[in-house]
């Protein structure tokens, strides 16, 4: 079993399975204060991504070197937007989307669907299905970024969709510890997603 699991990693330099290892536990880190609506996801998050950003690129892996290079945008920005007050109060407390950034989180994924095809086309690499699956998540994970940079409850439901998605397509890709990661990831969205409810649910 551990032989299926990780024989893939016999190929791959120590420094870069030290890479992984060391983005994964920051991105479990940071995804915990996620839950915990703590603004340390986002220190602790540019931590993985930045790392991720140069693994996937190694790995040829465009799609999902997008995301996390637009993840570290998005963190700078969430926080940012996460520490802002307004007379003492956060500016930007948990809530729901509205009908204008439904419309926004929609527009979001089209383009963001758009562009990574583009991308895969330019490199010749739509010759597979997880370039398709890859596009797909890319779509969801940008929309759930900008959602948790503001706050809105709603990003857990696309983290959940996403990361779910993306357990088996990152195993079939060669990243074990990844995958294990992503279980994690969707078990942890499940848990933010019921702990933001109570959340709001005590303010109405």
């Amino acid at each position: 079993m551990i032989e299926f699991l990780f024989s893939q990693y016999k190929e791959y330099s120590n420094f870069l399975i030290a890479l992984e290892l060391i983005a994964v536990v920051f991105g479990v880190i940071s995804v915990l204060f996620a839950r915990k609506n703590n603004i340390l996801v986002y220190p602790t998050g540019l931590v993985s991504t930045i790392l991720y950003v140069y693994i996937l690129f190694e790995f040829q892996l465009y799609g999902d070197l997008i995301i996390n290079f637009y993840y570290t945008i998005m963190s700078v920005l969430g926080w940012y937007l996460w520490s802002k007050t307004k007379d003492g109060a956060e500016e930007f407390p948990i809530s729901t989307i509205n009908r204008k950034e439904f419309l926004i989180s929609t527009l979001i994924f089209i383009i963001t669907l758009t562009f990574v095809a583009l991308v895969y086309h330019f490199f010749d690499k739509f010759t597979h299905w997880t370039a398709y699956v890859d596009a797909l998540t890319t779509g969801l994970f940008f929309v759930g970024m900008w959602l948790m940079a503001k706050r809105k409850i709603e990003n857990w439901i696309l983290w959940i969709i996403a990361d779910a998605i993306s357990i088996p397509l990152y195993f079939y890709k060669g990243l074990t510890f990844s995958s294990f990661q992503f279980i994690l990831f969707t078990i942890i969205a499940i848990l933010g997603y019921k702990e933001w409810k109570r959340f709001l649910q005590k303010t109405i």
